[in-house]
């Protein structure tokens, strides 16, 4: 067990006044301090009702004490919870305490890091901790709960196995080349570098869903002036959150407005109409929603039946992979019925924001893009950097494939083979840098 040298304390929960407060302290002198609290050797994985005293046996206050003897604990070290009212003071005396009898403030993300360095987690799992606390909607909290109960890192593990055998096989055939069988020209070795490449692609699309259940889809919405774009996002938020008028440009900045939708997270940007600009406030209006129109997830034109075909240049210049949602609104002035049609490759629906008719299509073309309503009960939440990783992965098992079936290069397809391992290898941390660590656990809460 990789376990730290030194002992950690920080404050794992604080509600507030008439809530629970959790103290948690990890590592060496954790029995220590659970024995000073508590004036006897505590029974492992059993509430103690104790009073808490500091050095001067002044009554902090009286709480339960938790004692989880290594390596049966969170982090696989000694681990220590004290469970008091929720009060910042008295937390803060504790913590005091705590830090007098031989513990130091724990850093950001460093219970769950010791957790991943003796084994306790993959490094999958314990990001999934962060995007547990930080899950903005109960689809995200609960694919993140699925990541921490292993569903990524299974199916990471199981393409890191199918990759080892396909290694083996390559790695055995070029050791014996005298043999007089072509074992790099056998069908089954093609047959399973192909389901391996439909796996990974798979797991790929997967962990691009679970990127937006964790992160929400950022949806842009955009068109020209007074067309409905600020009635949508309040339709949408259920709420008066943007400024409607009559009047052309009444919307000059961008309006930011974070929503969960019928289980889905969503940030919603409402931007100025793009058209030529009549005065300098409103030119830096434009500019920043063509700059939000690049960061896109989802690029929302609001428009209507009469100017649609010309209002698809102002989706000129998005970036590859965003998608595209044309909304004609005001069908109540038109007499329109709400309805969904695919044209050019693009998703169109007719709704009104004022009225609410068609707003459920529009709901639910949301959850599509979110991949809420493809992901089911395996869904899990993912980060840019598994992403990427797979992405490798990706284009290395694209080359292999092509160094057996078209060079014939054996050694090439094993040296591409263990770049696609190594790959895998970053998303559950057998292959992880130092700085990597470190960036990825500093952006957790203290005490986690």
């Amino acid at each position: 067990m990789n376990s730290a040298a030194d002992t950690i304390a920080a404050v794992a929960s604080a509600p507030g006044a008439g809530g629970v407060g959790v103290l948690r302290v990890s590592g060496p002198h954790a029995g220590a301090i659970a024995r000073a609290f508590l004036g006897r050797a505590p029974t492992p994985r059993h509430a103690h009702y104790a009073a808490f005293r500091d050095r001067d046996r002044a009554l902090i206050d009286r709480g339960l004490l938790l004692w989880f003897p290594a390596p049966h604990s969170y982090t696989g070290e000694d681990v220590l919870e004290l469970q008091a009212h929720g009060s910042p003071v008295v937390l803060r005396l504790l913590l005091a305490c705590c830090l007098e009898l031989g513990a130091r403030h724990a850093r950001p993300g460093e219970f769950s890091e010791r957790a991943f360095l003796n084994g306790k987690l993959d490094l999958a799992q314990a990001e999934a901790v962060a995007d547990l606390i930080a899950s903005g909607s109960e689809a995200a909290a609960r694919a993140a709960q699925r990541s921490l109960d292993g569903v990524f890192s299974a199916r990471v593990h199981a393409l890191t196995e199918a990759v080892i055998g396909l290694r083996v096989w390559i790695e055995a055939a070029i050791d014996f080349p005298e043999e007089e069988i072509d074992f790099l020209a056998a069908p089954q070795l093609a047959t399973d570098l192909a389901a391996i490449r439909a796996d990974l692609a798979d797991l790929l699309a997967a962990a691009r869903r679970g990127v937006r259940l964790a992160d929400g889809l950022h949806v842009v919405i955009v068109g020209r002036p007074n067309v409905g774009k600020s009635s949508l996002l309040n339709a949408l938020a259920a709420s008066e959150r943007a400024i409607v008028t009559d009047i052309a440009g009444t919307t000059r900045d961008v309006l930011r407005e974070a929503i969960d939708l019928d289980g889905i997270a969503l940030t919603l940007v409402d931007t100025a109409g793009l058209r030529e600009a009549g005065d300098a406030v409103e030119a830096e209006g434009i500019r920043r929603a063509r700059a939000e129109l690049e960061r896109a997830d989802l690029a929302l034109l609001v428009s209507d039946d009469a100017h649609a075909d010309a209002d698809l240049a102002l989706l000129a210049g998005l970036p590859p992979g965003a998608a595209q949602l044309v909304v004609h609104n005001k069908i109540d002035l038109a007499g329109a019925t709400p309805h969904a049609q695919t044209l050019d490759g693009r998703t169109h629906l007719w709704l009104s924001a004022r009225s609410g008719a068609g707003l459920d299509l529009l709901v639910a073309e949301l959850q599509r893009h979110a991949g809420t309503a493809e992901a089911g009960e395996g869904a899990f939440t993912a980060r840019a950097r598994h992403v990427a990783a797979l992405e490798r992965a990706r284009d290395h098992l694209a080359a292999a494939d092509d160094a057996l079936t078209v060079q014939r290069a054996g050694e090439l397809a094993a040296e591409e083979l263990r770049q696609v391992q190594h790959a895998l290898g970053e998303i559950t941390g057998e292959f992880t840098p130092d700085d990597l660590l470190g960036a990825i656990f500093s952006s957790f809460c203290i005490g986690k």
